[in-house]
């Protein structure tokens, strides 16, 4: 094997690794969540971390067994099923009581393992040799991305359900 393929494989093999950790901990976190919406975000949340692990090992595989980075199609949606998971609750409820210093840390957790995932496909994504690579990187960069995003929007929602309520319905006078 070339040192190139076996770089590649290495890569692979530390991103697979990032998102098992990712779905388990997104599992973990859900389970000890105190609310619905924060449940159900945080599950969807490990249900992309599995699909982008299986990705991976197939990508992993073929390059394994063809010494070449295949062609995948994945499409990132930045977020946007998740987004409606809170907007949907959002619509649905009126502000909850905050959330716990444990689950706010655990959030932020996540936002940072998010940040790490989005930097590690982005500087693989730069370097990478082959169009489908770099491709597929950038994929993932944006969806991570946008788990970012998401989390973030929830943590703002545990910290102040209200303000974050106010916001969203409430234009201010600027017009904004």
């Amino acid at each position: 094997m070339t040192s190139d393929a076996a770089k590649t494989l290495e890569v692979l093999q530390t991103a697979i690794k990032m998102e098992i950790d990712g779905k388990e901990y997104y599992l973990k976190i859900s389970e000890e969540s105190g609310n619905e919406m924060g449940r159900k975000l945080l599950k969807s949340l490990a249900a992309e971390e599995d699909v982008h692990r299986r990705k991976f090992v197939q990508i992993y595989e073929d390059i394994r067994s063809r010494k070449a980075w295949p062609k995948i199609s994945y499409q990132a949606d930045g977020g946007k099923a998740l987004k409606t998971i809170i907007a949907t609750a959002a619509e649905q409820s009126h502000p909850g009581k905050k959330g716990s210093a444990t689950e706010l840390e655990a959030v932020q957790k996540a936002m940072d393992m998010e940040n790490k995932t989005y930097d590690y496909y982005k500087e693989h994504g730069q370097v990478a040799k082959h169009d489908a690579e770099k491709e597929f990187y950038g994929s993932l960069a944006l969806q991570e991305r946008g788990h970012y995003l998401v989390l973030l929007d929830y943590f703002e929602y545990l910290k102040d359900p209200a303000a974050y309520f106010v916001e969203r319905e409430h234009p201010s006078i600027d017009g904004g």
